[in-house]
């Protein structure tokens, strides 16, 4: 398991691990390099406090928040809290969220002697910047900006590492480019009580399924953890190069925003009625597309390519898992799902009358021209959302995509027409949504759909056939069944709902893992088909995957139950987000 609770507020995010010690955090953005990085290797810097004498430590999340608390308990007589938090509120009408991580040490029994260590590093050279001593204050400078500690803990003892006792609480906020000159504690403190009302307003607005409640509003504040709000991108991950497999090569930097990761992303969001975030991510993509260029699967969070992809050799990776990566050579990859994504995520606007606001020429434009991208998709080699680095072959899912979104461009053309539409353009589209047709039953074998017209294995993806209404109920039931069978971890004892990606060969060998994503679409896939109660089994053996604080990684290890990829996933969280809406009774059944 990653025993790591997330903390961010839409502008930062960091990583503390089971012992409360701050393990990874980038500044200023989560792309950036790190500033504390002992995740992925031991002289990767930290911010630890931690007892001088043995204690058990307890972590949890303030309810319906992202405020992170560690208890450690020394004995009957001696106790103390670690409050961790970013600061995320509304402020002068504005979204007040500074790239700032604060820390609150305060006593609760007796007087524990405690040791602090704050060691930052000037990034991927993972060099230890000597601290400028101030009055109150340590300044640490960095390449690109200046990493400030404020604190009203002696600066001696922080600085020597000595031993101290805790007698009164501590406060201390980590900047970047930026001073604190008012009164440390006062600001700490209302920081902490508006940051608390934000999430629990942000959580009681949000529409939830009837079952597993508690885990999808800790979902929901994570997917909102991964919004880059400056910019409306959405990131699959905090992390970059935890491995899919321990001492294998799998290893890949998740700080981006991917294409196809967001629609799914949006969709979780739409079903708790939370619709931000979906104009942020439209003003992003408008940003993204030029009509003389093709998109790419993955974009940072200021729309430029994170290429080129680099190995940090000097960094000894999570467990000794190398190579440790940053950006991603993905992005130079053709990926043609990525068009049909686009107008799933875009439709909305045109069938729900919330939006009618959003609507315009400009969008009008930018799907007509995402429907001709899916028409010249259908049936063409690519890269897959696998993103297979030495081969491109016709994939099934792409042509689910295309399929997809010509469909609902269709639907959009019978209710309302786009002035800019050519005449021709609704009986045009609806001809290719059948030619994307023709290619999905092209791959279909024993009323099962596989991967591709000339390559018979099965793959996961396939399982959004019934969940993005594909019309023809046999086939996504059989296919269902099938994948279900073919692709389960055969290493588990009795029924396993665990599935891997696919079982064929690709770059690397063969996959050894389990992606928890797989499994979620297989309980919204039953759902979808009607069986909402083989759903239902699918996410009670799920539950066994989210960590203490019901945090959820890429893939998962069902032999050794322990956690693999990068973390947390927002692929993963999504999963479950759909999945449960899908397999749960409505509120009229329930209540």
């Amino acid at each position: 398991m990653y025993h790591l609770g997330l903390v961010g507020n839409c502008q930062i995010s960091g990583l503390v691990d089971h012992e409360g010690a701050l393990t990874w955090l980038c500044m200023p953005r989560p792309d950036s390099a790190p500033v504390f990085g002992s995740l992925l290797d031991d002289e990767g810097g930290h911010f630890i406090v931690k007892p001088i004498d043995h204690g058990t430590i307890h972590q949890s999340y303030r309810t319906n928040t992202a405020i992170l608390e560690s208890e450690w308990r020394i004995n009957d007589e001696q106790s103390f809290r670690v409050t961790d938090f970013c600061p995320r509120f509304e402020q002068h009408g504005r979204s007040f969220r500074p790239a700032t991580f604060i820390r609150i040490v305060e006593p609760l029994h007796g007087n524990s002697r405690i040791k602090l260590q704050f060691k930052p590093i000037k990034g991927w050279s993972k060099e230890p910047v000597k601290p400028e001593r101030g009055n109150s204050h340590l300044r640490f400078p960095m390449e690109d900006g200046v990493l400030r500690l404020v604190t009203n803990m002696p600066l001696t003892y922080l600085l020597s590492e000595q031993e101290f006792l805790l007698q009164e609480p501590l406060y201390f906020a980590v900047l970047w480019d930026m001073p604190l000159e008012d009164d440390l504690k006062e600001v700490c403190t209302q920081f902490l009580e508006k940051t608390e009302d934000y999430w629990r307003t942000w959580v009681k607005h949000a529409s939830i399924p009837t079952l597993f409640q508690g885990s999808v509003i800790r979902s929901a504040i994570t997917l909102k953890l991964h919004c880059y709000e400056d910019t409306g991108a959405i990131l699959a991950a905090t992390t970059t190069s935890l491995p899919e497999h321990p001492g294998a090569p799998r290893n890949w930097d998740y700080r981006y925003c991917w294409l196809r990761d967001t629609f799914f992303t949006l969709s979780a969001l739409f079903h708790l009625s939370h619709f931000e975030e979906m104009e942020g991510f439209i003003r992003f993509v408008m940003n993204i597309v030029d009509y003389h260029k093709d998109l790419a699967p993955v974009y940072t969070i200021d729309k430029q390519l994170p290429i080129p992809e680099e190995t940090m050799d000097n960094w000894r990776g999570y467990k000794d898992s190398r190579p440790v990566r940053i950006r991603n050579a993905a992005a130079t990859q053709i990926q043609n799902d990525v068009y049909g994504e686009l107008v799933l995520t875009l439709a909305p606007i045109y069938r729900d009358e919330r939006f009618h606001h959003l609507r315009n020429a400009h969008l009008e434009k930018m799907l007509l021209w995402l429907g001709e991208k899916c028409i010249q998709s259908i049936g063409q080699p690519d890269a897959g959302l696998w993103e297979l680095r030495g081969m491109k072959q016709e994939h099934t899912f792409t042509n689910i995509m295309c399929w997809a979104g010509l469909d609902r461009i269709v639907k959009i053309l019978e209710l309302r027409s786009f002035p800019s539409a050519d005449p021709t353009a609704l009986d045009r589209f609806r001809q290719h949504r059948e030619r994307a047709a023709n290619r999905i039953r092209a791959a279909t074998i024993d009323g099962i759909v596989r991967n591709g017209p000339e390559d018979d294995s099965y793959d996961a993806s396939v399982l959004l056939l019934p969940i993005l209404g594909y019309p023809d109920p046999e086939v996504c039931l059989t296919t269902t069944i099938g994948i279900a069978k073919a692709l389960a971890s055969s290493e588990a004892e009795g029924q396993s709902y665990y599935l891997y990606r696919y079982k064929r060969q690709d770059d690397f060998g063969q996959p050894e893992s389990a992606f928890l994503i797989c499994s979620y679409w297989l309980a919204q896939a039953w759902a979808s088909c009607g069986k909402k109660e083989e759903g239902l089994k699918v996410l009670d053996q799920l539950r066994e995957c989210a960590n203490t604080l019901g945090l959820l990684p890429e893939h998962w290890d069902n032999v050794n139950k322990r956690h693999l990829g990068n973390f947390p996933q927002t692929y993963s969280h999504v999963g479950l987000i759909n999945a449960a809406f899908a397999a749960s009774p409505a509120w009229i059944d329930v209540l």
